[in-house]
């Protein structure tokens, strides 16, 4: 079984969520319930063996599947993952089986719709991180945003359809040019789609700026960076409670994974050239829109951009290496940051959403004194704002901390203005936890608010352990990615421009590495 673990992350929650959507309208809701828990548990379940099998140290692919797909375009449904995407097969697992459980009494209007959606979401998802031919991830890669559109257009607040409007046009667009690109590529390897062929075909440094031009677009979207990262926040605030978490603990990983999987290894020198833009993008995230969230009046928006400005943290973690300095430190931590928002993001949507259950309002001012009624639920948010504002012993901290670091030994002043989010993500986040959580009930509606139940406590635990976990035992991801991470470098730092543009001849040999010693 082993040999399929990856077709069955794929089509188990996706035939799971067909089944729930065969299960029809309101009075088979129960059983659409529990048929989904059930589906995205077994989903969950059959990605554990990618973790425990996963060999250390291993920088090519692992549980590799390839099958012909498309032969006349010469197209394959080949599927593998390493140490820079495993994680993310898993985290999205993860995060579906939570989001169901999170729906559980919320969602009463076409709730099998609304449970099949995520599940097959789950699935296109976990397509697009194993894909290993690039029309197979493009077909992933756009596919998922329908079920995402219609959770957003259907199950969101009133301005729903405006937000779900936007969030399609913005990553459709960009996606786009993506499509271009490898069409480009698929001649370059004279007929080849597979995405290693496209990451060792030597290309001018003309063509290795438009592939940049293009990916930037494609992923930058995803990610999102600024300035193209409006379409965020609307999203976030008319987006259902699940939604919201699948869109910021999962989706925006993407965009940073196509950074990874594409723009690195297929345009190494027009990365070293212009990377100084995503540097300085990646910074005005960090510093811009941390301020940005400081003054914002509805949670969900807050805690939204508080996603754009960690994530800002981990495009500057990828391209940090164009100055020449060490890169390690700084694509790992990038990495443990992606996972790490995954808890902490998934976690804050998720108690911003139990209060809005109870009150009906995502408006700070209309909250105060809620630690009065609700002791339980208070302290689990605190860990999770604590790890938000990057508390040492939490997952929020280890990725920003190994950012810096790296960043340190690469440039002073990278170092200086992304170590400001320490100061502005405890500002804005411990701001609102002050409003919201302490002093004397604000008014009759906290005055009514009931503790956490039995189904939105064991969420919370769950959230909980991972968040600790991570901070506590970060070897656990680091050694597990250690290998592949180094195998990037090391191709990122060889020139893939011919003789003939000016590029010369590599020699391999091996890459130092600043980590030797450190796992």
């Amino acid at each position: 079984m082993s040999e399929h673990l990856l077709t069955l992350a794929i089509w188990v929650p996706i035939f799971a969520g067909l089944i729930v959507l065969l299960t029809g309208g309101e009075a088979r809701a129960g059983l659409a319930r529990w048929l989904a828990l059930a589906g995205s548990l077994a989903g969950f379940l059959v990605t554990i063996p990618l973790y425990t099998g996963f060999t250390l140290l291993h920088g090519g692919f692992q549980f590799e599947e390839m099958y012909d797909w498309i032969p006349q375009f010469n197209i394959h449904y080949h599927l593998g993952v390493d140490g820079l995407s495993m994680f993310f097969v898993v985290l999205n697992s993860f995060v579906t089986l939570l989001v169901v459980a999170a729906g559980w009494e919320v969602i009463k209007d076409r709730a099998s719709q609304y449970m099949a959606a995520f599940l097959i979401m789950s699935g296109l998802i976990n397509g697009a991180f194993a894909a290993q031919d690039a029309m197979l991830f493009y077909s992933f890669f756009e596919a998922m945003l329908i079920p995402m559109y219609l959770i957003i257009g259907v199950w969101g607040v009133p301005n729903r359809v405006y937000a779900a409007l936007k969030f399609f046009l913005y990553t459709l667009l960009g996606s786009l040019l993506l499509l271009v690109g490898f069409i480009y590529l698929h001649f370059q390897t004279k007929g080849s789609f597979e995405i290693s062929e496209f990451q060792h075909v030597a290309l001018p440094l003309a063509a290795q700026g438009y592939l940049m031009i293009a990916f930037f677009f494609a992923f930058a979207v995803k990610v999102p960076m600024f300035p193209v990262h409006t379409w965020l926040p609307d999203a976030h605030v008319e987006a259902p409670t699940g939604g919201s978490m699948v869109l910021a603990a999962i989706t925006l990983k993407l965009g940073a994974y196509g950074f990874l999987r594409f723009a690195l290894p297929i345009a190494p020198d027009a990365a070293r050239q212009w990377g100084w833009i995503i540097i300085v993008l990646s910074l005005i995230a960090v510093v811009y829109i941390g301020l940005v969230a400081l003054v914002q009046k509805d949670m969900k928006k807050l805690v939204a951009y508080s996603s754009i400005s960690h994530m800002g943290f981990v495009t500057l973690g990828l391209y940090m290496f164009i100055n020449g300095g060490p890169t390690v430190f700084g694509v790992e931590g990038a990495l443990i940051q992606m996972i790490s928002h995954g808890f902490v993001s998934a976690a804050m949507f998720f108690c911003i959403g139990v209060m809005y259950d109870r009150v009906h309002s995502r408006k700070i001012a209309d909250y105060g004194g809620v630690a009065n009624t609700m002791p339980t639920f208070a302290a689990f948010f605190m860990l999770f704002a604590m790890a938000n504002s990057g508390l040492p012993a939490t997952s929020g901290f280890v990725g920003e901390f190994m950012v810096i670091i790296g960043a340190v030994k690469v440039n002073f002043w990278y170092a200086f203005f992304a170590a400001t989010t320490l100061v502005f993500g405890a500002a804005y986040t411990l701001w609102m936890y002050k409003r919201v959580v302490f002093g004397a009930v604000a008014n009759e509606h906290v005055a009514e608010l009931k503790d956490v139940n039995k189904r939105e406590f064991t969420i919370l635990a769950v959230l909980a352990i991972s968040v600790l976990g991570m901070g506590l035992y970060p070897q656990g991801f680091t050694e597990k990615m250690h290998g592949s991470v180094e195998s990037l470098i090391a191709q990122v730092q060889k020139s893939k421009r011919p003789v003939e543009d000016g590029g010369k001849p590599q020699v391999d040999g091996p890459l130092p590495s600043i980590m030797d010693g450190a796992h």
